[in-house]
């Protein structure tokens, strides 16, 4: 293992595995002067494991994955898709159908989920191999540098599309993800970060009792197939209002239709003060551990999901399983299936533009 140290910030590199007998697939390990440290590994820009102090300074693992390389590209563990701790693109969540038009022209993509296109499709930005381009640490932060390079009409988008990917840790326990990417055609792009939380450290524990805040007002509806239907629904007097903190649990087995489609949370929030870039999107508390997470983004939405179809198949790193719900995620993007919802905000990247959208992930203890 190799170090770049300045002061009390670190990055540290190692290799977790070979994939097909022949790539290297290395893991970088920053951490701060808190003992805050996050592995993130080049096999789509993944964060392995996400360590963090209780109330008590005891420092533990607070996000779902695997302990091996193995594990992470075994058919039998991803064919249920769980996107663990991976980076997601080119388009992060759902595609109606697996199509969308740009200037009258249609462009066909896998229908990975169902009828729908999910995640980046068959091959995504989560299964890629990132290149690193740049490590730094100096007295207060650790920062990497992933780069891919996507071609034209990989997965069926258009256009080669140059994305960048910086992950920053600092010694405030933030770890800020910061997205870029520029194209040679007119495209769509919708980049997400899907880390799974579990703030109690203990994987056989449900997140049903962890305290979530969503700042939104409004929520978007989906259909038997999990796809928008176009509206923008209030969440007053619905399960979906995590405007004042709630536990998970407390509606999440109510019996409601859009419950019911998602299998419980499994729906896209509208951010409010979308003209305000950067701000405070959700929260998560954690009682007994006393961990409070707190995300901050531009986007204009945030995909809560509680992990509805963990079931007890997969390996879990202290040498269990994930159960049911024992995990959520929440990924800061642009609504699903916005190329085909005219009334949706944007999701077109032009040659010449530069897109550029940042989250941040803040860890404290009360």
């Amino acid at each position: 293992m190799t170090t770049e140290k300045s002061n009390s910030a670190t990055i540290s590199e190692d290799t977790f595995g070979i994939m097909n007998n022949s790539t290297k697939i290395n893991r970088y390990t920053l951490k701060n002067e808190k003992g805050m440290e996050v592995c993130i590994m080049t096999y789509g820009g993944i964060i392995t494991s996400l360590k963090v102090p209780n109330k008590n300074n005891v420092i533990e693992d607070v996000v779902l994955g695997f302990d091996s390389l193995e594990a992470y590209t075994n058919p039998k563990y991803t064919k249920n898709c769980p996107f663990f701790g991976a980076l997601i693109g080119r388009y992060g969540n759902r595609i109606a159908k697996g199509k969308f038009s740009l200037d009258g022209e249609e462009f066909k993509l896998a229908t990975n989920n169902g009828p729908n296109h999910l995640h980046g499709g068959v091959k995504g930005f989560d299964k890629v191999v990132w290149t690193v381009t740049k490590t730094k640490s100096d007295n207060r932060s650790a920062s990497l540098v992933l780069t891919y390079l996507s071609k034209d009409l990989e997965e069926g988008y258009p256009g080669n599309l140059n994305t960048k990917v910086t992950y920053t840790l600092n010694n405030d326990n933030v770890l800020e993800v910061d997205y870029e990417a520029t194209t040679d055609k007119k495209t769509i792009v919708n980049l997400t970060q899907h880390s799974y939380f579990n703030l109690s450290g203990d994987y056989s524990k449900p997140i049903l009792d962890h305290e979530v805040t969503i700042n939104a007002d409004k929520f978007i509806p989906i259909d038997a197939t999990l796809i928008p239907t176009g509206e923008l629904e209030d969440v007053t007097n619905t399960p979906f209002d995590f405007r004042m903190a709630k536990t998970v649990g407390k509606d999440i087995e109510v019996d409601n239709v859009q419950l019911k489609r998602g299998f419980g949370y499994d729906h896209c929030w509208v951010l409010n003060n979308q003209n305000q870039g950067m701000r405070l999107a959700a929260t998560a508390y954690e009682p007994i551990s006393g961990r409070l997470l707190e995300v901050f983004s531009d986007e204009p939405g945030i995909q809560f999901y509680t992990s509805n179809f963990l079931n007890g198949t997969l390996p879990s790193k202290q040498g269990e399983t994930y159960g049911h719900r024992t995990g959520f995620c929440l990924e800061t993007q642009h609504y699903p299936d916005s190329p085909n919802q005219k009334d949706f905000p944007s999701v077109i990247l032009n040659p010449g533009e530069t897109y550029h959208t940042k989250t941040t992930f803040k860890f404290s203890t009360k």
